[in-house]
C-alpha cells in the first residue's frame, strides 16, 4: 500500500472526491456525497476491507459505510463530530484537517440531509438502511446518481 501522504496528495492533485486503496487495488472517485462510497460498499465490499481512504468531506453516513466496510485508516479534510465518534468507535484510525459540528448541505443553507437523517442512530448497522432509502430516493429523482464515477 502507498504511504498515507501519497493518498492525500492524490486526492488533492487529482481533483478527486475520494481515493481508496485496498486489497483490490486503487480506486478514485469524483462524485459528491456518499454515492461512490455507497456503490462501492454495495457492489464490491471487499474493496473496503482493511483499506486506506482519503476523502474530502466525511459525515455520519459516509462514516457508517466505512465502518461497515472495514476501512482501517482514513484521512479527510473535513469530518463532522458525529462521524468522528462513529469512526473511532468502529476502529478506524482517523486523521483530519478540520472537525465541524455537522456537514453543511450543498447550498450552505443548513445541514446535509443525510447527516440529519442519521441523528439519533449510534451504530453503523442502524444507519445503513437509512442510507439505502436516501440513495433510492435520490436515484429516482436524478440520473446523475446512476452513472458510475469509478476510475481504476
Amino acid at each position: 500500500m502507498r504511504k498515507p501522504e501519497e493518498l492525500i496528495e492524490m486526492l488533492h492533485a487529482g481533483g478527486y472526491s475520494c481515493v481508496v486503496e485496498g486489497p483490490e487495488g486503487l480506486h478514485t472517485f469524483v462524485r459528491r456525497g456518499v454515492v461512490d462510497l455507497y456503490d462501492l460498499y454495495r457492489t464490491h465490499p471487499d474493496c473496503l476491507a482493511g483499506a486506506h481512504l482519503a476523502d474530502k468531506v466525511v459525515g455520519k453516513g459516509a462514516a457508517a459505510l466505512m465502518v461497515l466496510g472495514g476501512v482501517a485508516w482514513l484521512y479527510t479534510d473535513v469530518v463532522s463530530t458525529p462521524a468522528l465518534v462513529l469512526l473511532r468507535e468502529g476502529g478506524v484510525v482517523v486523521e483530519f484537517a478540520r472537525e465541524v459540528p455537522y456537514i453543511e448541505n450543498r447550498t450552505k443553507t443548513g445541514r446535509c440531509p443525510l447527516e440529519s437523517l442519521c441523528d439519533g442512530k449510534e451504530r453503523a448497522e442502524e444507519i445503513y438502511p437509512l442510507i439505502q432509502q436516501f440513495m433510492a430516493e435520490r436515484r429516482e429523482s436524478g440520473p446523475e446518481l446512476s452513472a458510475s464515477g469509478v476510475r481504476t
